[in-house]
C-alpha cells in the first residue's frame, strides 16, 4: 500500500511557511505567488498552526476583518492534524475526509518533513488506476496495443 513517503519522494519535501505574526494579507499574497492553498504557521521555528484559503474566507472575509491588520495567528487552524512518512494514503484520505481538511503536514522525530494535499492523494490514485487499466487491457487484448 502506498504511503506518504512515496508521495513526498515524487513531489518533494518543500513546505511553505509563514510567521504567526505576519498579516493575513501577506499570507494570501504568498499563497497566490506560489499557487498553493495553505501555509504552515511557524513560531520560534516550530509549527503552531496552518492557514488555508478556507480560513481566510471564513474568518477574515466573512467576518469583515481587514486582512492587512489581522495577524495570521488570529485566524489560523490549530491544533494541526498531521501524519508521518509511513502513514498510508488511505489513512490520510480518511483523516482529511473526517476533518474536512485538504492539507496534512508530515512530521517525524526531526520535525516538519513535508506536506500532502488532497490533490496529491488524487494524483496517486489516478496513477494507480491508470496502471491497473493498462495491465488489464494488456491481459485482455494482448500486447498489440
Amino acid at each position: 500500500m502506498a504511503t506518504v513517503h512515496s508521495v513526498l519522494s515524487r513531489k518533494g519535501r518543500e513546505v511553505f511557511t509563514i510567521d504567526a505574526d505576519q498579516s493575513v494579507l501577506a499570507a494570501a499574497n504568498k499563497m497566490n505567488e506560489r499557487a498553493i492553498g495553505g501555509l504552515v504557521v511557524i513560531e520560534d521555528d516550530r509549527m503552531i498552526g496552518i492557514i488555508t484559503e478556507r480560513d481566510i474566507l471564513r474568518r477574515v472575509v466573512a467576518a469583515e476583518k481587514n486582512p492587512a491588520l489581522t495577524p495570521v495567528r488570529d485566524v489560523m487552524t490549530a491544533p494541526v492534524a498531521c501524519c508521518k512518512p509511513e502513514t498510508s494514503l488511505l489513512e490520510c484520505r480518511t483523516v482529511m475526509t473526517e476533518k474536512r481538511i485538504r492539507h496534512l503536514p508530515v512530521v517525524d522525530e526531526h520535525g516538519l518533513r513535508g506536506i500532502v494535499t488532497i490533490g496529491d492523494l488524487m494524483a496517486q490514485e489516478v496513477g494507480e488506476h491508470q496502471a491497473t487499466v493498462e495491465y488489464l487491457s494488456s491481459y485482455i487484448f494482448g500486447n498489440s496495443r
